[in-house]
């Protein structure tokens, strides 16, 4: 999950602990054949329950009583290379906690610094080293992240544990100041850009359905490829082949061959399969252009593999999620992803994969076929016996692809929506802190709704060029989208095009040829102003967002309406770039 601020100042760092500034040159030097090598607790192994902690303090008593020694170990080692660092400040007794490997251990040392401070009566602050993984031990985890704060929450049991973690999370950070929604300087309402992944699996890798169902994991990868709406809805401002949660087939035009003979490896339900192979046949699949397994759609770098313990987890992420506004957006979105994955254990999902080509970025960047793609999915747990409505999403919708303005000349309404724009990532540029990659955010895309245009008669220009509108499946309603330049960048592609704001829409009488009304939209405020700071509160974003939409602009006179043409690989799309 990622919060930012909302009208809190972010406070300075605290200063760090003494004990990362630990003598260890001035310690004795350990051979290395007495190096303590530690070996990598068996994933499918049964764990053995943690005792309370006063059964556990006493369990790692001394022999003279005194806490310290590790449950594990039945001497205590002759040379050290950690310590316990100890220091008051500000007003506590700061215990700085070194490093283990052992979960019992880091519990057993928790217990032992419990019980001391309930002796003395001292205000003790833990700092240092994290607890080692241990699934008997439920870590939440808050982290910095450029503009947010990064919080990794525990695994959740069942789904009234799932609704009181997420709802406890944003209730306690709007306690502090901190919000899951940030408003741009032109008034837009967004996320915070924080993602919020959602992560599925057991209590411990044995559990996992993934690994015990391997055909469970090929259904998602299969149905998440035919439904664009699962990769775009509910992601964040940045998507396309180099964002953070690609998909599989942005990009990568050879990978679904690929991909259709790795889903033929995963033998049906009740076949045995390796561990290890399930994270082997997609490992080298789910990657983003560069190879990155990390930066996909569907990560798997958690599930088994073999490279270290922290892989052999069980684990799928779905990273295709930016946080929401609100926990019941939130909550939405984890119930969609429950409900699939309860429908394709009981029905794996066995269709093709779908050759989408352009037609991914030109159709389902649209925010209507987004939503008719998501209907498609409600559809289909509707018919596996799930009640759940597409109007529970609703919210999404409106958050994600908020509407800019609307008219109605002559019958024929015209309705201006945000839509998607895949960001280009430009070439390396050296930097003061190494070599970056920015992306070209200048482009922008809006969908155009028009209704009551049947008959042929009128049609819709924007700055002069028609658009190609296309049918939406409903009667008397056509869509298109308008590519455009929305400022001008001092490092992007084609810098030679201006940008192409203000736009101005014109209802068009073709059997006159003349403008019979219409609208205008700006990327900033139409009176120039430059805005320094982003908005303070919902109120003032909303009035620069409303000053950005005139419904008085047209094109007067009697101009000839323009054709730009359909480009074959972009056919609902007026690319203005690529205008006369």
């Amino acid at each position: 999950m990622g919060l930012g601020h909302v009208g809190a100042q972010a406070r300075g760092l605290q200063k760090r602990g003494f004990g990362l500034r630990l003598p260890l040159g001035s310690l004795p030097e350990i051979e290395f054949v007495d190096y303590p090598n530690v070996l990598p607790a068996d994933p499918f192994a049964e764990p053995r329950q943690l005792p309370p902690g006063p059964e556990l303090l006493r369990q790692c008593q001394g022999a003279n009583g005194s806490p310290g020694a590790s449950p594990a170990a039945e001497e205590p080692p002759a040379l050290v290379r950690t310590a316990l660092a100890v220091e008051p400040r500000e007003g506590h007794l700061c215990v700085f906690l070194p490093p283990l490997a052992d979960g019992a251990d880091y519990a057993a040392l928790i217990a032992a610094i419990e019980a001391a401070a309930t002796e003395t009566g001292l205000a003790v602050r833990l700092e240092g080293y994290a607890p080692p993984f241990d699934r008997r031990l439920n870590v939440i985890k808050v982290t910095p992240d450029p503009g947010v704060v990064e919080v990794n929450v525990h695994p959740a049991a069942s789904w009234r544990h799932a609704v009181d973690i997420t709802t406890t999370v944003y209730e306690e950070a709007a306690r502090i100041g901190l919000g899951a929604e940030k408003f741009m300087l032109d008034g837009r309402h967004i996320g915070t850009g924080g993602g919020n992944h959602i992560v599925l699996g057991g209590l411990t890798p044995a559990d996992s359905p993934f690994l015990r169902r391997p055909d469970l994991l090929g259904s998602l990868i299969a149905y998440w490829q035919n439904h664009p709406a699962l990769s775009y809805l509910f992601a964040g401002l940045f998507v396309g082949p180099t964002s953070q949660a690609p998909r599989v087939d942005e990009a990568r035009h050879d990978c679904l061959y690929e991909l259709e003979i790795a889903l033929r490896q995963i033998p049906e339900p009740g076949g045995a399969i390796p561990p290890w192979l399930v994270d082997r046949l997609f490992r080298n699949l789910l990657v983003d252009v560069t190879g990155n397994s990390h930066r996909a759609g569907i990560c798997i770098d958690k599930l088994y593999a073999p490279d270290g313990p922290m892989g052999r987890l069980g684990l799928v992420e779905l990273r295709a999620f930016e946080m929401p506004p609100h926990p019941r957006m939130s909550l939405a979105q984890q119930l969609l992803i429950r409900a699939l994955v309860a429908w394709f254990w009981e029905r794996p999902y066995r269709q093709p994969l779908v050759r989408w080509g352009t037609t991914l970025h030109d159709r389902f960047m649209l925010p209507h076929f987004l939503w008719a793609d998501l209907e498609g999915v409600i559809a289909d747990l509707c018919g596996a016996g799930m009640a759940i409505a597409a109007e529970w999403f609703r919210p999404h919708l409106e958050f994600r692809f908020p509407r800019w303005g609307a008219v109605e000349r002559a019958g024929v309404s015209l309705e201006l929506r945000q839509a998607l724009e895949p960001w280009l990532v430009l070439g390396e540029t050296s930097g003061p802190g190494g070599t970056t990659r920015p992306v070209d955010s200048s482009l922008g895309r809006m969908q155009v709704q028009v209704g009551g245009a049947s008959g042929g008669r009128y049609t819709v220009a924007c700055n002069g060029y028609a658009l190609p509108l296309a049918p939406t499946g409903t009667v008397g309603r056509i869509v298109a989208g308008v590519r455009f330049r929305a400022w001008q960048p001092t490092e992007g592609f084609h810098p030679t095009i201006p940008p192409h704001v203000p736009l101005t829409f014109d209802v068009v009488d073709t059997w006159t040829g003349r403008s019979i009304g219409g609208c205008r939209y700006h990327a900033t405020h139409p009176g120039g102003s430059n805005y320094q700071t982003p908005p303070v509160n919902a109120l003032e974003a909303e009035a620069r967002r409303l000053a950005r939409f005139e419904s008085i602009g047209h094109s007067p006179g009697g101009s000839v309406l323009k054709q730009a043409g359909v480009h074959p690989d972009f056919p609902l799309t007026l690319d203005l770039r690529r205008v006369p």
